[in-house]
């Protein structure tokens, strides 16, 4: 199964794996899925840790890129029809790094493997 990280759940999976649901630890660590992170994913860290709200072992760069080897994450650039969808979805979540994930998760039919309750007000597939 292809499946979409937000970005708590593939920094849970790395630094507080205790904070991940039963079920979303099963399926990452379940090496028969194809766990997809985004670029929005990356973005959202790099602005986090930049602003002094989010520690990481590492600097952003270096962190992202070595646990998407690591972890055998696939990586999904952003593409102008995300953009587009995510300023096409209704004012439901106002974060703009989760809309376009909610937009990435429609345009390439994945399910996102989230615990944020917002997410499943949209037309997306929820796992957690």
């Amino acid at each position: 199964m292809r499946i979409l990280l937000d970005t708590s759940a593939f920094l849970w999976s790395n630094i507080e794996p205790a904070r991940l649901s039963s079920r979303a630890a099963s399926l990452i660590q379940d090496g028969a899925n194809d766990l997809v992170l985004s670029a929005v994913s990356a973005w959202e860290v790099a602005i986090k840790h930049r602003l002094g709200q989010l520690e990481l072992p590492q600097e952003p760069g270096p962190y992202v890129s070595s646990r998407i080897v690591l972890d055998r994450l696939s990586a999904l650039p952003i593409e102008i029809s995300h953009a587009l969808q995510a300023s096409a979805l209704p004012l439901l979540h106002r974060d703009p790094f989760d809309r376009l994930l909610i937009a990435q998760a429609q345009l390439e039919r994945l399910p996102i493997l989230t615990s944020d309750l917002n997410i499943t007000r949209y037309d997306v597939e929820v796992i957690w």
